[in-house]
C-alpha cells in the first residue's frame, strides 16, 4: 500500500517540477522541458497531460503555457501540502502496530 503512495508522491513531485519550469520558461515544448528537467520525453508528456487536465496549463503552437488557475493553485499549494503532512503524521501516531514496535525496540 505504501509503495503506491510513494509512486504517487514521485509523480506529483515531477508534475510540480514540470509546472514550475513551464511557469518560468513559457511557452515551452516537451524537448526543452526534458532537457531542463532531465525527465524522459514520455514522462514530460504525461505530466503535461495531467497538468492540462487539471487546468493548470494549456497547449499553444509555441508550447505549454500556464493558465489563470495556475497562480491560485500555487498560492494554495503550501497550505494544502501542510495539511496532507499533518494527516500523514496523524496516521503514524495512531498506528498501534507502530507504537508496539517502537515499545519493543526500546525494551
Amino acid at each position: 500500500m505504501t509503495d503506491r503512495l510513494e509512486k504517487e508522491v514521485g509523480m506529483i513531485e515531477r508534475n510540480l517540477d514540470i509546472l514550475t519550469r513551464v511557469n518560468e520558461h513559457e511557452p515551452i515544448g516537451i524537448v526543452k522541458l526534458s532537457n531542463y528537467s532531465g525527465y524522459e520525453h514520455h514522462e514530460v508528456r504525461y505530466s503535461l497531460r495531467v497538468l492540462e487536465e487539471d487546468g493548470l496549463i494549456e497547449p499553444s503552437p509555441q508550447g505549454a503555457m500556464t493558465t489563470e488557475r495556475t497562480d491560485e493553485f500555487v498560492s494554495e499549494l503550501d497550505d494544502r501540502l501542510a495539511t496532507l503532512a499533518e494527516r500523514l503524521d496523524a496516521m503514524e501516531l495512531d498506528n498501534p502496530t507502530e507504537s508496539k514496535l517502537a515499545t519493543r525496540r526500546e525494551i
